[in-house]
């Protein structure tokens, strides 16, 4: 499998703390890469500066290779990453009262196209119709505003549905079974895999506390991350031991 991005020596400051200590990380073209841990070793504020949150402060390059040519993507801002392939689907998804999901998706795929090739109206509801229903969704929640009202397993479904609109080379999957009960953690998962199923060479990082997710989503590699440090990887028998033994024995 070709390298599609890495993050070489790679470290996080917020305020006067280093959260992400020098993590040296490869994702490789079409495979599961996901990295667990405990809560406060750093797991989501990696994936935020990997989007390039403005807040952080950090070291080290973010290299990007697309088409077999490489690019430093570490001063690009979040919506130059972007358009540049990345996604990021956020832990705890915002409420957007006044916005419909058809126009804030529009929006967003407009909003990575040039002015002169803007998605038509006609083109963006055949896209959206076949999105929604390759993903089980009810055409009806095109029209809902974005998130209000819905609950916990239909927020994260739709991050899902932007995932499958945007159509991104990486996809960062933050926490997306926080929250969840077993059901609606089921259906989530199964959105991804079909939408893996539809786009193979897509290239997930999935960001979790718990194995239960994997039960359902098979990863390529799984890495530990303990105190802001990468400190194992594995195949998916390492999840399996942190379900029995805890992270303790992780620390490094």
């Amino acid at each position: 499998m070709v390298d599609i991005l890495k993050l070489e020596n790679f470290s996080v400051t917020i305020g006067d703390k280093k959260i992400v200590k020098n993590v040296n990380l490869t994702l490789k073209k079409g495979e599961i890469t996901v990295i667990m841990g405990p809560n406060g070793s750093g797991k989501s504020t990696l994936a935020s500066a990997i989007m390039g949150n403005p807040s952080f402060e950090t070291e080290g390059k973010i290299i990007l290779n697309d088409n077999n040519m490489t690019k430093d993507i570490s001063e690009l801002t979040p919506d130059e990453r972007s358009k540049e392939g990345i996604f990021l689907s956020f832990q705890y998804p915002v409420e957007i009262p006044g916005v419909t999901v058809s126009n804030f998706l529009r929006a967003a795929l407009n909003s990575r196209r040039q002015k002169n090739n803007q998605l038509k109206i006609i083109e963006f509801v055949k896209l959206l119709n076949e999105k929604m229903d390759l993903l089980h969704i009810p055409r009806e929640f095109a029209s809902r505003y974005l998130n209000e009202g819905f609950s916990g397993g239909e927020k994260k479904k739709m991050e899902i549905l932007q995932l499958a609109m945007l159509n991104p080379k990486i996809a960062i999957l933050d926490e997306t079974d926080s929250g969840l009960d077993i059901d609606a953690l089921r259906n989530v998962c199964e959105s991804i895999n079909i939408i893996r199923k539809d786009n193979p060479e897509l290239t997930l990082l999935i960001i979790t506390h718990y194995q239960r997710m994997l039960n359902y989503i098979k990863p390529d590699r799984v890495c530990i991350m303990v105190d802001g440090r990468i400190t194992k990887c594995g195949g998916s028998e390492l999840a399996e031991e942190l379900e029995r033994k805890g992270y303790t024995i992780h620390k490094g």
